[in-house]
């Protein structure tokens, strides 16, 4: 039981930031290689905030809005120019990403940071004693999923949004306004991120590598599970959260990435468009 609820730890870490991509990369199209540092500033507004006397619960509030107006400013002065090309969102978003890293170390410093755990202790689940933080991290991946695919399939917003991606001239036809659902989507996609950065802080170091980790397996889990598909990615951060811990018994942490990594490559060759393909949901 310990296995699997540590597998669905870390599915549920890597889902939290694999929800930012699933916006910005899977519904827009755009390689933000910037969104570990998105993820990075919402754990380093915790750090302020409880370094300000704030307690945590009030940074976690504030790192999305923090990570979302960072993210309108970056696509309001870079990424809107760039859309739909492909090689120069890279280009733009690798070189943001060193902006961000470089500014975040001027600011606190080469050196981790620590953010006290707010929910110290253990408690029962299905009768294992399991920290109490990394149990409102699952809840809060699983609650966040729930609330990503209502708000994408289920609500008005979400249909308007849709209709953007599939055609943006007829949806401009229609009325809607393009250019403010970009921003909106790019800021929801990078509030999401710092969310996931703010969540994590008490269980782990907060350093200016912190997001570097995620960036690969969560691009890795999407094109795994299918480009576009909030269910697929789902899909492939089960495959790699579940590979990752199963391997792990045996090799250390290095080598299973490296496996894993190989693995997800190879089922990518022979499914190209994901496990689920021609699921759009």
């Amino acid at each position: 039981m310990e296995f699997i609820l540590d597998t669905l730890n870390y599915f549920s870490v890597l889902m939290l930031v694999v929800l930012g991509l699933v916006v910005i990369f899977g519904l827009m199209n755009v390689i933000n290689m910037a969104h570990g540092e998105f993820l990075l500033i919402g754990a380093y507004t915790v750090v302020a905030a409880t370094g300000a006397g704030l307690n945590f619960w009030v940074g976690l509030l504030l790192a999305p809005l923090v990570a979302a107006l960072v993210g309108l400013i970056v696509e309001v002065l870079v990424v809107q120019r760039i859309y739909h090309r492909f090689l120069d969102t890279i280009l733009a978003t690798w070189g943001i990403s060193l902006v961000l890293k470089q500014s975040v170390i001027l600011i606190f410093g080469p050196t981790a940071q620590s953010v006290p755990n707010p929910l110290p202790g253990s408690m029962s689940v299905f009768g294992v004693d399991y920290p109490r933080m990394r149990v409102v991290i699952i809840v809060a991946a699983i609650s966040l999923s729930v609330a990503l695919y209502l708000a994408l399939f289920r609500s008005n917003i979400g249909l308007k949004l849709r209709t953007v991606i599939a055609n943006r001239d007829i949806a401009a036809a229609l009325g809607l306004n393009t250019r403010a659902m970009d921003r909106a989507s790019f800021s929801l996609g990078v509030a999401l991120a710092g969310f996931a950065g703010a969540i994590m802080a008490p269980v782990m170091s907060v350093d200016p590598q912190m997001g570097v980790g995620f960036l690969i397996p969560s691009f890795l889990a999407i094109l795994l599970g299918g480009v576009n598909s909030l269910i697929g990615a789902v899909v492939g951060v089960g495959a790699i959260s579940g590979a990752t811990n199963f391997i792990s018994v045996w090799l250390s942490q290095a080598d299973t990435q490296i496996i894993v990594f190989l693995l997800a490559m190879v089922v990518i060759r022979f499914f190209p468009e994901g496990i689920l393909k021609g699921r759009k949901k």
